[in-house]
């Protein structure tokens, strides 16, 4: 059940009026015990009023900020449209930052309250509420045994709902009394290029990317949506397209248990729209390649041919009477397996926050799942454009949503605007500046160009653009794609900026290292084979492979290979699985630089 967007003064208000609706319809669910349940849409405007009753008791004001740290769960959605709901803005938080981070955006925020869920998540915000300026409440969702910490007033999330029941009448005042050009929510960016910032997003620029996608996804039919929510909600891609827009057409939320049994939980909750990042795709692209393997000679032949015709058909090729035919026996013997795994009702999948690579795109596409590509940033809450379903073209990122103003400046770059766009950085108002220019365009740091059926197209982003010593202006990220689109290699970055050539930092795939080390007799430790001169031959096959596909500006002259892969933990990915390149230059500088020097020891140069 659409909402009437132009209607709309806030997401809570827009929350209210479909759990009117709605009523006792499943809403919120998880899997507890072995089976799903959910919470219906009445059940959830309950605890969302306790628990904003709850709030203000607590001495919540209007504009207050309250930091939320929780995994997905059907409890992240009800603090989320609480805090808005008694007039605080939300400020999510991811469940991998460390004390430090937390800390920052404590300070940065000035956060009265905190909201968390685990004790194992506590034991990094605790400390981190200690030593903040204003030193905030903290609320606990699991009743469980916390350390105490000096100087930090604790407070269990079922008391603190009980402080705010009977104020239900003032909670609905205080919505009705909210305006689109309110600040929702500050999303802190995850740090690709530095220290995060507060962006900060109104009720307004959510709901015209809610408007927007709504526009995109009525071609495919909207009725009775399921979602499996599995980004982390603090990212503004999934706060948006996996929470707030969901509930702006009625939809159900399931809440994923992990990356670990995703798979599964797809074929349980047989979701109808899914949004991932491009990692994700070329994750399980790869493991259903690997799965080939595992199956008769037959099997394997009838896929290949449906991933061929598939992707021919999509390329427009002409395809012969009998080609049509085949394609058409193997949608029911190969496709209709394919769609299977993922649930069998699945419309679209959505890919955003990193470029897509074609490949990727294309093979599932052959296969019969159907990827829309989009693009974005957190400062446009976050969704700018999207490919259509009855226009897709992957190589692109499709054309501007609804209420989007889009154009390109002289340079190549991306500027933005519209409803959608933020209302800058938070106590930022130089950077916010330099973001936002005085006639409202967002700089959006990216560069891109505009086909002629009005469809964008990202190059790369701009300060991540390589400017080699000639001058030349290499994407890395388009390398970088060519690079682990290679099985043998799962994670790159290419390096050189003011440099003659580039190289690259190699993370070779750990399936494939012990495989290729079996076969090749190789009976040391894995840790030796990986920094031994046997793997780097192979891997410069590899290497050479890609580059015949590169311009020579492109071509990777030298590489090194990493002791580790890039993970969360140690830093080297957002959360949302994006390389922060600034920290593995930190990290890798030194030795990357020296290969630049190498004139005797050999083309390439493991990391000892």
């Amino acid at each position: 059940m659409e909402v009437e967007f132009a209607a709309q003064t806030s997401l809570p208000a827009m929350f209210l009026g479909q759990a009117g609706r709605l009523g006792g319809r499943p809403f919120l669910g998880h899997k507890a015990g072995g089976s799903w349940h959910a919470l219906s849409w009445t059940e959830t405007v309950e605890r969302v009023l306790a628990l904003a009753g709850g709030l203000r008791a607590l001495g919540l004001e209007s504009g207050d900020r309250v930091m939320l740290v929780a995994e997905n769960r059907p409890e992240w959605a009800i603090a989320d449209l609480a805090i808005m709901a008694a007039g605080g803005i939300s400020v999510p938080a991811y469940t991998t930052n460390t004390v430090a981070d937390h800390l920052h955006i404590l300070d940065n925020s000035g956060a009265r309250l905190v909201i968390v869920s685990t004790r194992q998540l506590s034991e990094r915000v605790l400390p981190a509420a200690a030593r903040s300026d204003k030193a905030p409440s903290v609320i606990t969702m699991e009743s469980l045994a916390l350390a105490q910490s000096p100087g930090v007033d604790i407070h269990a999330w079922d008391a603190v709902l009980d402080m705010g029941r009977g104020r239900e009448a003032e909670i609905r005042a205080q919505v009705a009394g909210l305006k689109r050009g309110d600040t929702a929510c500050l999303i802190y960016t995850s740090g690709t290029g530095g220290v995060p910032k507060g962006v900060m997003l109104s009720h307004g620029a959510i709901l015209c990317n809610c408007m927007g996608a709504t526009d995109v996804l009525r071609e495919l039919g909207l009725e009775d949506e399921v979602f499996l929510s599995f980004l982390p909600l603090s990212h503004a891609y999934e706060h948006t397209a996996g929470l707030h827009f969901p509930i702006s057409i009625g939809a159900e939320i399931r809440y994923a248990e992990g990356i670990e049994v995703l798979a599964a939980n797809m074929a349980e909750v047989s979701p109808t729209i899914m949004t991932a990042v491009p990692r994700l795709y070329e994750t399980m692209r790869a493991r259903i390649l690997k799965g080939l393997a595992r199956v008769s000679p037959l099997r394997r032949r009838l896929f290949m041919a449906a991933l061929d015709l598939g992707t021919r058909r999509l390329r427009s090729e002409r395809l012969g009477l009998l080609d049509r035919l085949a394609d058409r026996v193997l949608e029911r013997l190969v496709r209709d397996k394919v769609r299977a795994r993922f649930g069998g009702r699945l419309k679209a999948f959505v890919s955003g926050g990193a470029p897509l690579p074609y490949e990727v795109g294309m093979f599932f596409m052959a296969l019969g799942v159907r990827i829309l590509q989009g693009y974005g940033q957190t400062e446009a809450a976050p969704v700018i454009a999207v490919n259509r379903p009855d226009h897709n073209r992957i190589e692109t990122v499709g054309p501007p949503m609804l209420g989007v103003e889009l154009k390109i400046a002289g340079d190549g770059e991306i500027l933005v605007r519209g409803e959608l766009v933020m209302r800058g950085y938070w106590r930022d108002p130089e950077t916010s500046a330099q973001a936002v220019d005085g006639d409202g365009w967002l700089h959006t740091g990216d560069i891109g160009e505009i086909d002629p059926d009005g469809t964008l197209r990202i190059t790369d982003r701009k300060k991540d653009i390589i400017v080699n010593s000639g001058g030349d202006n290499v994407a890395p990220q388009r390398i970088e794609s060519f690079l682990t689109l290679e099985p043998e290699i799962a994670q790159a970055m290419v390096y050189g900026d003011r440099r003659p050539h580039l190289v690259a930092l190699i993370v070779p795939d750990r399936e494939w290292v012990q495989s290729w080390a079996e076969a090749t007799g190789q009976t040391a430790p894995l840790t030796n084979v990986m920094t031994g001169d046997e793997l780097r031959k192979a891997l410069t096959l590899v290497i050479d492979r890609v580059n015949r596909q590169l311009s020579p500006i492109e071509k990777i002259r030298r590489f090194m290979i990493a002791p580790s892969p890039f993970e969360v933990d140690n830093g080297m990915l957002t959360p949302t699985l994006k390389i922060r390149r600034h920290q593995i230059r930190d990290t890798y500088g030194q030795a990357l630089d020296a290969l630049y020097e190498e004139k005797t020891q050999g083309r390439n140069q493991a990391l000892r």
